[in-house]
Order: structure tokens, then sequence, then C-alpha cells
């Protein structure tokens, strides 16, 4: 397995700074592991992402799957700020309790052109995943 482009540090500071609204310090995203090809995000827990029923909404659980395929392509080629999603499928599987969300991506493919990753979401300390998700993003010409 290749090393990594860009440490976890490295990620966290570089989401700071190019996408604050999510991942400002005290934010709702922060980057917790990074490695090749891989990737694991947090969401903190917060009213604004709660949906009636008692539920973390799925624009939200969407924003951290793709967030999350994004850290994991540029922990394996570098800081790319204008690789884009090109497409993204999500399994809302079962109710997220209130409590924060942790989505964990591998990427299944890594080409000169596009990278496809998995990604499984799950409440903090819990087995069971909550979503599943798909995302494909576009990378581009360096």
């Amino acid at each position: 397995m290749e090393p990594a482009r860009m440490t976890t540090a490295e990620l966290q500071a570089f989401m700071q700074r190019e996408f604050p609204q999510a991942f400002a310090e005290g934010g709702d995203l922060s980057v917790e592991a990074t490695g090749y090809g891989l990737a694991r995000v947090r969401l903190k827990h917060a009213e604004k992402h709660l949906r009636p029923g008692d539920t973390l909404s799925g624009p939200s659980m969407m924003l951290l799957a793709d967030a999350t395929v994004y850290v994991a392509l540029l922990a394996s080629i570098g800081p790319v700020p204008l690789a884009v999603t090109i497409n993204l499928n999500i399994n809302f599987l079962r109710k997220p309790t209130r409590r924060d969300l942790i989505a964990e991506c591998r990427l299944i493919k890594l080409g000169k052109r596009l990278a496809v990753g998995d990604i499984g979401i799950r409440s903090e300390g819990r087995d069971e995943l909550v979503a599943h998700a798909t995302a494909t993003y576009s990378i581009p010409d360096k």
C-alpha cells in the first residue's frame, strides 16, 4: 500500500481553510483518521441536523458521506481542491440516534480521472450502519 500524501492534521487544516462552513474550528465536521485510500470523519450531533421524527436528517448524512470521500481522496492524491463529486448514492438503513455520526470511507477505485468510494455511516458507539453510500469523484488534470 502506498503512503498517504497528506496527514490527518494536514487534511483537517486544509478542510478548515477550504470549507470553513463545515470544518471550521468548533464546526460540524472533523477529520479523525486518514490513510492512503481511507478516511474517518465525524459529524457532531446538533439540533440543526434533526428532522421531524427526532432523527438526523438525510441531507446531513449526505454531507458527511461526500466530505468523507473527499478526505480519503485527498489523503491519497494530495491537495487537489478542484476534485468534484459526480455521483453520490446513499441508502438510509435505520434511524440514527441522537449521537454524533461517524463515517468511514475506503476508496475502491483510484484512477487518473475518477475515484470511487464506499462509505459506511454509524451512530457513535453503535456497530450497525445507519446509512451506506457510494460516491464517484472526478479528478482534474494536474
